[in-house]
């Protein structure tokens, strides 16, 4: 019988800036398919990697993402967050944090996977994810490994590439308003 064997969050090192971003579509809440090349068409894209709606530091960043928008949006940018959890998931995550950007669903851990910020939590860890946190992980994910992504931050230039990450393994960290203001390019 052959085993899966998942990345610790150690052995994740998400993409470097000046790599080029991995193309991809994927779903949002409201089943619209959002095409990571054709929004860069626009202009920059601020890409974040949050762990799920039950999270309470991913719902506190969301909702600082939201109040700040506007800044954002002046840039030139746009803003999508994607997380390993359903669109029924992605929904409760909305209410929580009134995120009024695309809430995408990485179906299968694709994109976490191709950022190099998908991992596999520990035992313990997702048994207080679970039991705790209500994260319900088996069900709202597309498949039972319970995968995570650090909660990691890239921006992504018109041309493709990274611009600027914010990836740090430790879960409480989390990129700043002002960090991803300053690194959008100007306008």
């Amino acid at each position: 019988m052959e085993t899966t064997v998942y990345k610790k969050v150690k052995d994740a090192k998400g993409l470097k800036v000046g790599d080029k971003a991995p193309d991809f579509s994927e779903v949002d809440l409201n089943d619209n398919v959002f095409k990571l090349s054709d929004a860069l068409k626009n202009g920059p894209v601020v890409l974040i990697f949050y762990r799920g709606q039950w999270c309470p530091f991913c719902n506190k960043h969301l909702k600082k993402l939201e109040q700040s928008l506007d800044k954002i949006y002046e840039k030139g940018a746009s803003v999508v967050a994607i997380s390993p959890e359903k669109s029924e998931f992605l929904k409760r995550t909305a209410d929580k944090t009134k995120a009024s950007f695309s809430l995408l669903y990485d179906e299968g851990y694709k994109v976490a996977e191709a950022f190099d910020v998908a991992f596999r939590p520990t035992k313990i860890e997702r048994a207080i994810y679970n039991k705790i946190l209500n994260a319900n992980l088996k069900n709202a994910h597309s498949d039972e490994s319970q995968q995570l992504p650090i909660p990691a931050t890239f921006i992504i230039g018109k041309d493709g590439r990274i611009i600027w990450r914010h990836f740090d393994p430790d879960y409480k960290k989390r990129s700043t308003i002002d960090e991803i203001i300053n690194n959008l390019p100007s306008v």
